[in-house]
């Protein structure tokens, strides 16, 4: 099993399956049937890749993610690897480049933005 996880996990960087085929099926309906429905990290990684690729796309990209914790898992020596957390993208996710971006859409449409803080 650890080389078809070696294999699978090297096949999603060059784009050929391969031997690993088989493996990548069976752990993707395992993403897909879980993926969205629990509060974990790869059930937000899942319901942030449907809004950007679509239903096709996010159990594959689920999958490789499974794969690479699986991975991980088995060739640390270190057992204890705490779960990330639903909310793990919205902590690390920084205002300041979301900020600018969203002032430079409303400059191109031709409004001028003054940013105040909101006071609480």
């Amino acid at each position: 099993m650890h080389t078809f996880i070696k294999l699978a996990v090297a096949a999603s960087r060059s784009g050929r399956l391969g031997d690993a085929n088989r493996l990548i099926d069976c752990v993707e309906k395992v993403a897909d049937a879980s993926g969205a429905r629990t509060d974990t990290f790869l059930g937000a990684r899942y319901r942030r890749i449907v809004k950007r690729r679509g239903h096709a796309k996010a159990p594959v990209a689920v999958a490789r993610s499974l794969l690479v914790i699986t991975w991980h898992l088995i060739n640390n020596l270190d057992p204890f690897r705490p779960e990330l957390g639903a909310e793990w993208h919205q902590r690390h996710l920084s205002p300041a480049p979301k900020t600018r971006g969203l002032v430079r859409q409303l400059q191109a449409l031709g409004r001028q933005v003054t940013l105040e803080p909101v006071s609480a």
